[in-house]
């Protein structure tokens, strides 16, 4: 069969590739070692031993689990924590798509505004960001926001402001458009040069160039890391805690703050934890699916060579989009 394609390809005047000549290739069978017994006893038996200490010891208390497990304050928890999630994400990467592209202007202030910005926030803790924002009335109690030049302007209370709530959007939404900006900066650089250049030759310059060349391909880059982010911040909403914001942690921690029922009620936050990424990842792979399509490997070559081939994308120099 692999001769019938080199043959194929002979006739029409080219060379097979070698994912199609691997993709013709038998699968190799293997044969089975006592070693690969012995490492399904070894999972085997931690496994039934971990499930025999979780059912028998009573100091898990897993009546009062089934008990919280829906209680009207976890399931609003869920809801902030996940508004807190969605709307980080969404501000996050528009304002790294910005962060991005200034940081591959060709102006050096730009490029060193945007610089400065990521290193900043990848260099301090969210927790204290987060603790920042909420305490700014601190340095600057109010705020007047008008026209220069003339008495048009409107006195902001910043005390009333950045409540509990906003302050930890907008940490949240900072500190994680600093990274989402070195990933679309990354998914830039997998576009290879010439693209560039053919889309200027045809006519296309500034946001029009970004908008059907660049982004489009820099997609199957930027999705799995940023859908790592997603899920890194649906833990980390965690932080907001602090603040007093009602999110699924502090409801657990306000429960066993009356009924000392720490660890019951840390489990039930753990297993929401664990039940909300679970679901997220399924979106995040078909989304993945989607925008690779163009680069995904055939299966009978992935049974074929055991391993997912991976496309190979071309490092492009540094270089404006605007």
């Amino acid at each position: 069969m692999a001769a019938s394609v080199r043959d194929a390809a002979t006739l029409n005047g080219k060379e097979p590739t070698m994912l199609e000549t691997l993709g013709e290739d038998k699968p190799r069978l293997r044969l089975r070692r006592p070693v690969d017994y012995l490492s399904w006893v070894l999972t085997v038996g931690l496994l039934a031993g971990l499930a025999y200490t979780l059912v028998t010891n009573e100091n898990y208390r897993w009546p009062v689990v089934l008990e919280y497990f829906t209680a009207a304050s976890i399931i609003s928890g869920i809801g902030i924590t996940l508004i807190l999630t969605i709307t980080s994400m969404v501000l996050g990467i528009l304002l790294g798509l910005v962060l991005a592209i200034m940081r591959a202007s060709s102006q050096p202030p730009v490029s060193a505004l945007a610089r400065l910005y990521i290193t900043f926030f990848r260099g301090t803790p969210v927790l204290v960001q987060l603790i920042f924002w909420f305490n700014l009335a601190a340095l600057y109690p109010r705020l007047s926001i008008g026209v220069p030049g003339t008495d048009i302007s409107m006195p902001v209370n910043v005390n009333q402001l950045l409540s509990p709530m906003t302050a930890a959007i907008i940490g949240l939404t900072l500190n994680q458009a600093a990274y989402m900006a070195e990933i679309i900066r990354g998914g830039f650089a997998a576009v290879g040069r010439g693209q560039l250049e053919a889309a200027e030759s045809l006519g296309m310059h500034g946001f029009t160039k970004l908008r059907i060349v660049v982004i489009p391909q820099t997609m199957p880059s930027i999705i799995p890391p940023t859908g790592n982010q997603f899920i890194g911040m649906l833990k980390e909403t965690s932080l907001v805690s602090v603040l007093g914001v009602a999110d699924l942690l502090q409801s657990a921690q306000s429960i066993y703050a009356r009924t000392y029922e720490t660890i019951p009620l840390l489990i039930v936050a753990s297993l929401w934890y664990l039940i909300m990424t679970m679901t997220l990842s399924v979106p995040q792979s078909m989304i993945e699916r989607h925008f690779s399509r163009s680069t995904r490997v055939p299966r009978s070559s992935r049974s074929a060579t055991g391993t997912a081939a991976r496309p190979v994308l071309e490092v492009a120099p540094k270089e404006s989009l605007l």
